[in-house]
């Protein structure tokens, strides 16, 4: 996926000094490859009829004749994308499972080398964005394993086949017209637009949408760049996208907590927002003992349930939900960026002995929190801040603790009415 020299260079610190000469070649290189693009070819008939008709939308977005055509030419239906797209919802995992591959030893110790390689380039961006180091390698750790693994498909065939597909399609063809839109202002050619089947793209993984509107050209050398091996423009745009999206710099994004004998647990979740006086007052701690900080309106967190780890989040939190608004996802990040910086694990334990739900059998959870009167939005199989004020409410109901937890036992209990 490199589009520099080959054999592949390595970078230590700063941009090297000579970029502006292979961008001048990269330039050369694109129209050469312009010259040479013919007509568009591909196999399927209805996907052809589509790519024929999806021009004239592509065309009235601003998008040159010769930009579509070098594009599509030699595009098929990626039919290995479409299944990928109708079996993610099936994917599921404990919390506990996912932290220990995304947090693993492997992960924070490679985290804390790149940071050590990239220190000077990482400072500048931390002091021009405001947004610390630690986070912007987390989100490159977990995103593409430090850019090991930043995805191979191709993002305007994906695109266009998910388009295709119609399942999301005006989502998809959003997606497809900005990364049109990419190439036409020249950022990269065709060929190195990869990423993921999903669309997402580069070392952090943007969306197509979000690096037109917060990619940056951090190494000055005319192109925001995600793609290369050199991840310099990757880890600024991130650090924009958080930046831009309110992050407090000095300001952590959770930390662990002990909640008291007798906590009300109706007060927990993302909905409760309340100043550290008043969790001081209900004696919630952190795990340390000391008093929580005042990093502004706080919500305690229970992705386990009473009897995993707790936790006070504060608005950084909610900034990088803007990234991926999983709570799994979101708490990974966090963590990571902890314990690259040299913090602790996780001290509380988590319940192992538990299973998560299929996909199936979230949905059967939110009928069943329907029909009992405490859910009223759409069956969608996602357990987010309202399915889980859903649960506590039925939990409270019934006489169960109310820690919002979408266990199998609450779906049994449910399920015997």
């Amino acid at each position: 996926m490199a589009i520099l020299a080959s054999p592949r260079p390595t970078w230590r610190g700063d941009v090297p000094s000579d970029f502006a000469i292979r961008a001048a070649r990269l330039r050369a290189e694109a129209e050469a490859e312009e010259a040479a693009v013919g007509p568009i070819r591909t196999s399927d008939p209805e996907f052809r009829a589509w790519i024929a008709a999806f021009e004239e939308r592509a065309r009235a977005a601003g998008i040159s004749a010769r930009t579509f055509a070098r594009a599509f030419d030699g595009l098929q239906l990626n039919t290995r994308v479409l299944e990928r797209d109708r079996n993610q919802a099936e994917f599921s995992r404990a919390l506990w499972e996912y932290l220990d591959t995304a947090v693993s030893a492997t992960r924070i110790r490679n985290g804390q080398e790149a940071r050590a390689e990239w220190r000077t380039t990482l400072g500048r961006i931390e002091e021009q964005y405001q947004v610390e180091a630690e986070v912007v390698l987390a989100v490159w750790g977990l995103e593409s394993a430090y850019g090991a693994m930043r995805g191979s498909e191709g993002i305007v065939e994906a695109m266009a086949s998910l388009a295709f597909d119609g399942r999301r399609q005006e989502f998809f063809e959003e997606q497809l017209i900005a990364a049109l839109q990419i190439l036409e202002a020249g950022d990269t050619r065709p060929r190195n637009m990869t990423g993921s089947w999903a669309g997402a793209m580069g070392h952090t993984q943007f969306m197509p949408t979000s690096y037109l509107q917060f990619a940056q050209d951090f190494d000055g050398d005319g192109r925001r760049n995600i793609w290369s091996d050199n991840p310099v423009d990757a880890l600024a745009s991130t650090a924009h996208y958080l930046a831009e999206h309110g992050w407090v710099y000095g300001q952590p994004w959770g930390m662990e907590v002990r909640l008291p004998e007798g906590f009300d647990y109706r007060l927990a979740g993302e909905q409760e927002r309340i100043g550290a006086a008043f969790w001081n007052q209900q004696g919630v701690r952190l795990i340390n003992g000391d008093p929580i900080p005042d990093h502004g309106p706080a919500s305690i967190l229970l992705p386990a349930g009473a009897e995993g780890v707790a936790l006070v989040v504060f608005s950084n939190f909610r900034v990088i939900e803007r990234y991926n608004p999983a709570d799994a996802y979101v708490i990974a990040i966090g963590h990571l960026s902890d314990r690259i910086d040299g913090g602790p694990a996780f001290q509380a334990s988590w319940p192992r002995g538990d299973r998560a739900l299929s996909f199936a059998e979230r949905e059967e959870l939110q009928r069943l929190l329907l029909a009992a009167g405490h859910y009223s939005e759409r069956i969608d199989g996602i357990i987010g801040p309202i399915t889980i004020a859903a649960v506590r409410s039925y939990q409270d109901a019934v006489g169960v603790t109310p820690d919002g937890y979408a266990s199998l036992a609450i779906l049994q209990r449910l399920r015997g009415g």
